[in-house]
């Protein structure tokens, strides 16, 4: 197994806001395997909480022990790699769990989360989320989104019914298409990116993005890139100085330098290929 903490840099914060009393967002990351983990939870009383924590909590454990057995970058027999099939089965195990235990307890009904997770490995990243948590990139002076909202504002804007400067101001902020753990299956968007070297990512619940326009973020970030703990307590400052209406939760990964090296020139060759 290689140890990327020489590579990688990452700190987080969580913070209940200034309005609601307890946090439902969770986080979790590990530098050495390359992993970083991003849920907001919905449902009732603590019921979101519940759902966010089992998330990063089953997704954390068994990444961590997929990955030690077999690298991420390894391909299976048809050319797949082994991030995408262990995040799909993983993933899809979560929910059930999630799922499951809403409909057992009555306390728990209807409780679900977001959910976005960046694995990083032999200059790649591999993203998957559901909902409308994200992961954005700082590469030099371009900021931008990586992820793309299952979201109900987000399926107005690309059908054209109403424009972006539109949906920042919309009501129907928070209706996601896709959640783990409220249907029996949830299909993750996954996909693969390469990464650079001083290249910065950052996953966040919706309680930055809603209160912070994307232009101030990248402004923070371009700022503070070289110390990521002052950058993350900045971004959570900026949402609760803004109103702080929603929980808010990040995560800072940046590639201090290349990765050491993982994949044999075969497996080089036939991801050239895919």
């Amino acid at each position: 197994m290689i140890d990327l903490s020489q590579a990688l840099q990452m700190v987080s914060r969580s913070d209940p806001g200034m309005v609601r009393s307890h946090n439902e967002d969770a986080v979790f990351y590990n530098a050495a395997l390359g992993m970083a983990i991003l849920a907001d939870g919905m449902g009732g009383y603590n019921a979101g909480e519940v759902a966010s924590g089992m998330a990063t909590t089953l997704l954390g454990s068994e990444l961590e022990k997929a990955f030690q057995k077999i690298a991420p970058h390894q391909l299976d027999a048809a050319g797949k790699l082994h991030s995408h099939g262990v995040l799909e089965a993983e993933i899809a195990r979560a929910n059930t769990a999630i799922y499951q235990a809403a409909q057992s307890q009555p306390q728990y009904a209807g409780m679900g989360t977001t959910l976005v997770v960046a694995l990083f490995y032999d200059n790649m990243m591999t993203v998957a989320h559901i909902g409308d948590s994200r992961l954005y990139r700082l590469r030099g002076d371009e900021f931008q989104a990586i992820t793309r909202d299952h979201s109900l504002l987000q399926e107005q804007i690309d059908s054209g019914m109403i424009t972006a400067e539109e949906a920042r101001h919309s009501q129907n902020k928070n209706l996601v298409t896709r959640a783990l753990g409220v249907d029996p299956a949830v299909e993750p968007e996954i996909r693969d990116y390469d990464t650079m070297p001083g290249d910065v990512y950052l996953l966040c619940s919706d309680g930055l993005n809603d209160m912070v326009e994307d232009e101030e973020i990248a402004l923070t970030l371009q700022a503070l890139s070289a110390n990521l703990d002052l950058a993350a307590t900045q971004l959570v400052q900026t949402a609760n100085d803004s109103g702080g209406r929603d929980n808010v939760s990040v995560i800072l990964v940046r590639i201090a330098r290349e990765y050491p090296a993982a994949r044999s020139w075969w497996a080089r060759l036939l991801q050239w290929f895919k």
